[in-house]
């Protein structure tokens, strides 16, 4: 079967329409695609393994790992597709990676070749020994040559390599097929709306799964436009969201916050305005405390739309379109051709309000309307899953069972079908006195308390309680007494349950997060067991 996503991109590629507006202009599908097939003639050109008197080129890469790291904009967006239509695998990294980790990714990867452009030349060069370094702009500009046709690529052929984040352990890449990623795409047009006549906002990172598939090609792939940003920047974001020229915007909690900050310190005239005025606004990447949903609909009377992916599986659930039909907290029902069960822990799915056998509660009872119907590890499986760890076999092996992949994230079913996250089963589910408790519930509570700016609980080891339950927390400004433990655990036991409420409260000036926003919990737990002084550690402060 031919990719789906090829033949998707050749639709488009006669369009006048504009495709992607970046700091220097607008760029038709058209051109876009001129652009992307003049990237794969220069890289099957460039990547011939024939012998001298051989002067014909290969017609596909062969599954080659290409490092991309290009500014985002079109010259981004016209390398990776022509390395797709070269049949190579684009490996996208970022260029606040230090160069230590940059050689480690492009060493995992097999890297042979790096695409970069004159911005970012100088963040390659360090990586750069013993392999061929290509300005995206060169590429640009070279002959399509003779065999510009796209050539015949396979629906199940990797695409994508991306990286896990890396919060519960060593990173590693997940292949992504023209499969998935068109599948991924056509499932999120649907779901969330997208035609010809979007405009998305996009100042996501490009080496994850939220920018670059989510964002980027459900936009594409959807005929819509882009106008890429540089970089998230709250200033910049709020003013294009108060001119009121784009339709939808997708972020990770981290940004909601930060605009939110921006706002409140006088900025952005007219972002209001602006914000209600957008047909969708999406969070993920991380779970959207109920805080920031609620500030979202005080501001424009929606919450925003939430939903669930990993790297793995790109978008399994999605709240509805209708503003009316989300619930916050949340993240909807399973799209179109996922299949999602929950599972105990020998991995069979429960049945309705079933439990391990004297395991005890793992939370309150919940709200009318919300009455869980199931709570355990979450499983998906669907078109959209990805083909699997690139050369670690073993834990491919591990994620999946009988066709299913293991998300290791604890969720519950609610009466109606819709699921809610309660966190990592590694970092987000705690045992504690021989409770089983989700970190995201009690961190939803301690968001209540005026004086917490930001709160990650985590459960640090303990002889007596096995997991003691610690909220580590950035106060807000001079109220950082409140956030102690004495007063920090008078005001929790008013409103949890008493085997909830933290043993402990630690107050920091910032929380440790990786590029999307999430905190690595990790490392807290290892900082605050070893019982590393702040001098040592940096943001850390008992």
């Amino acid at each position: 079967m031919a990719s789906p996503l090829v033949e998707r991109l050749a639709q488009l590629g006669s369009s006048a329409r504009t495709a992607v507006e970046d700091e220097r202009g607008q760029t038709t599908f058209a051109a876009l695609l001129e652009r992307a097939l003049r990237v794969r003639g220069a890289l099957l050109a460039g990547g011939s393994r024939r012998g001298a008197g051989e002067a014909e080129r290969p017609s596909s890469l062969e599954g080659e790992r290409i490092l991309l790291l290009v500014s985002p904009g079109a010259a981004w967006v016209s390398a990776f597709l022509g390395t797709l239509l070269a049949g190579g695998i684009v490996l996208p990294l970022s260029a606040l990676y230090p160069p230590a980790e940059l050689e480690w990714l492009a060493s995992d990867a097999g890297v042979r070749r790096i695409v970069t452009d004159g911005e970012l030349a100088a963040v390659a060069a360090p990586i750069a020994q013993g392999r061929a370094v290509l300005r995206v702009e060169d590429l640009e500009r070279a002959a399509p040559g003779r065999d510009a046709a796209i050539s015949d690529i396979a629906a199940g052929d990797p695409a994508l390599l991306l990286y896990t984040s890396g919060t519960t352990g060593k990173p590693k890449g997940a292949l992504l097929t023209h499969r998935n990623l068109a599948v991924q795409a056509e499932l999120l047009r649907a779901a969330w709306g997208f035609s010809d006549h979007d405009l998305l906002l996009h100042a996501l990172p490009l080496h994850h799964l939220h920018g670059v598939v989510i964002a980027l090609m459900t936009s594409l792939l959807a005929g819509s436009a882009t106008r890429m940003l540089p970089r998230f920047d709250a200033q910049r974001v709020a003013a294009e969201i108060a001119r009121r020229s784009v339709t939808s915007f997708m972020a990770v909690p981290t940004m909601y916050q930060r605009l939110f900050e921006h706002v409140d310190r006088g900025g952005a005239p007219g972002f209001a305005a602006g914000a209600q005025a957008l047909r969708l606004a999406t969070s993920g990447s991380a779970a959207l405390p109920v805080t920031l949903a609620e500030r979202w609909r005080d501001l424009t009377g929606t919450i925003p739309l939430e939903r669930f992916g990993m790297t793995e599986i790109g978008v399994g659930m999605s709240n509805p379109l209708d503003p009316g039909a989300r619930r916050a907290g949340w993240v909807g029902f399973p799209l179109p051709t996922v299949e999602a069960r929950i599972t105990d822990d020998a991995g069979n799915a429960w049945a309705a309000g079933e439990r391990p056998p004297g395991e005890r509660p793992a939370a309150d009872p919940p709200a009318p309307g919300d009455a869980a119907v199931a709570r355990g590890e979450l499983w998906i499986r669907g078109p959209s899953v990805f083909k699997g760890y690139l050369g670690r076999e073993d834990a491919t092996a591990a994620a999946f069972q009988d066709g299913w992949f293991r998300t290791g994230d604890v969720a519950e079913r609610s009466s109606d079908g819709r699921f809610r996250l309660l966190g990592r089963t590694s970092v987000d589910i705690l045992k504690s006195g021989g409770y089983k408790l989700s970190a995201l519930e009690i961190e939803e509570a301690l968001r209540e308390h005026g004086a917490i700016a930001e709160v990650a609980v985590i459960g640090v080891p303990d002889e007596a309680w096995g997991e003691r339950v610690v909220a580590v927390v950035v106060a807000a400004p001079g109220r950082e007494a409140e956030c102690a433990t004495g007063p920090l655990r008078a005001w929790a036991k008013e409103r949890l349950a008493p085997y909830k409420v933290p043993r402990e409260s630690i107050v920091v000036r910032a929380l440790p997060r990786n590029a999307m926003g999430k905190v690595v919990k990790p490392e807290l737990v290892k900082t605050i067991a070893a019982g590393i002084a702040v001098e040592e550690r940096g943001p850390l402060t008992r």
